[in-house]
């Protein structure tokens, strides 16, 4: 396959999102994010906001069986990075993103719409590097949108790189909108762990710390370049959650399924995603014309729940 080829498929796979199938393979480390509806600062930081968010996180992440590595939660979106063992990222992200738009709606008073259609992504990172390049990203997020002149300084939900390996954070079950006696726990532990392609937690913690303080020093240059300066803490509690930016959004952006700065690595990968889409839709053509026996590729993953159909094994 050329490398335009490539691209072309590229283009597809990063714009067809409604149509193009996801591969779900166990094991793949993924950046999640999904945005507000209209950019509203839905999710802006507050004590509520942040107990809401964390404690949904630590539930879903042990019900699904999901490694966290890094995440940030800004005003109007949020971001995570991490690691589907068992290929459940699609029912962690729903169990996820619905209770979290419907415990802060109800902290707000709200009923209406919380996230923007179709803006959820989940990119699958394709290397270590990409793992610690776009964990980094997540980290320096609110330095880079100029928030806080240091993350460490954001008052919304953030990881710690020093968290990394240590005792797991414990949220207790907000008392707005859960049920005392409901289903879900009094509390939950939110762990924060490397990625399994690291072996020693220290040294993930060690590149992560150099890349996002490199990103943060490089947003400090760029503001005081261009003689802007940054929200601050206490400007950014006292926004309106019922507030929006008041710059446009670009719209009709590519929504890539995978990252990888190495060319020849991204390539390859491509070859893979292109190839189980193409092997996905034989597979459905043939299965919807009642043929006995067919086998779907390895990642398939709404048709197997809701159809049980048979799927090859992973390699």
């Amino acid at each position: 396959m050329t490398f335009l080829a490539l691209l072309l498929a590229w283009l597809v796979l990063s714009t067809d999102a409604m149509t193009a199938p996801r591969q779900v393979l166990p094991g793949t480390t993924y950046l999640v994010t999904r945005r507000c509806l209209q950019r509203g600062f839905l999710l802006r930081p507050s004590p509520l906001t942040n107990d809401i968010v964390g404690y949904l996180l630590a539930v879903a992440a042990r019900r699904y069986d999901i490694q966290v590595h890094a995440y940030c939660v800004l005003s109007n979106h949020l971001h995570l990075v991490v690691t589907d063992p068992t290929a459940r990222l699609p029912a962690f992200s729903q169990f996820f993103n619905s209770l979290v738009a419907r415990a802060v709606n109800a902290s707000l008073g709200r009923w209406e719409t919380f996230w923007a259609p179709r803006s959820y992504s989940a990119v699958a990172l394709a290397t270590p590097e990409d793992i610690v390049a776009k964990a980094a990203y997540v980290l320096a997020n609110p330095v880079a949108a100029g928030l806080v002149a240091t993350a460490r300084r954001w008052p919304g939900l953030w990881s710690s790189p020093t968290s990394i390996g240590a005792q797991p954070r414990t949220f207790e079950r907000p008392r707005r909108f859960f049920r005392a006696v409901g289903r879900l726990p009094e509390r939950a532990e939110l762990e924060l762990v490397a990625p399994p392609c690291f072996s020693d937690p220290a040294a993930f913690r060690d590149l992560l710390v150099t890349e996002y303080s490199g990103l943060e020093a490089r947003a400090r240059a760029e503001a005081a370049a261009g003689g802007r300066s940054f929200v601050g803490e206490r400007r950014v509690m006292k926004t309106s959650p019922l507030g929006r930016p008041e710059s446009h959004e670009v719209r009709r952006g590519p929504n890539p399924r995978v990252a990888c700065r190495d060319k020849w690595k991204r390539i390859e990968t491509l070859q893979r995603l292109v190839a189980f889409v193409d092997d996905y839709r034989r597979a459905l053509v043939a299965w919807r014309d009642g043929q006995v026996g067919v086998v779907f590729p390895a990642g398939t993953y709404l048709v197997r729940l809701t159809h049980g159909v048979a799927c090859a094994a992973t390699g």
